[in-house]
């Protein structure tokens, strides 16, 4: 039950920057890119190019598989919210 409560109030804190596709958060509490490029880097990825849009940061790379990505992250909690085409 505790699990689905707090899976419950996780989906309601995500949901409004996901909804409007945008990522308003304060300058001061993004997160830099090279700690993205660092974190993504350690789980093997190859980072090409970050971008912010909309407030949010957009990776161009590959992944651990290889495969060619274009993906959308939170600023603040690097959570990522979607893929682009």
């Amino acid at each position: 039950m505790r699990f689905i409560a707090m899976t419950a109030v996780l989906t309601a804190l995500a949901f409004p920057v996901m909804a409007d596709g945008d990522c308003k958060v304060p300058v001061a509490q993004r997160r830099t890119v090279e700690e993205l490029k660092s974190s993504l880097t350690a789980k093997g990825w190859v980072v090409h190019n970050v971008t912010l849009d909309d407030g949010c940061y957009e990776v161009y790379g590959k992944d651990e598989t290889g495969q060619r990505v274009q993906i959308v992250f939170h600023p603040a909690s690097f959570a990522e919210l979607r893929m682009d085409d």
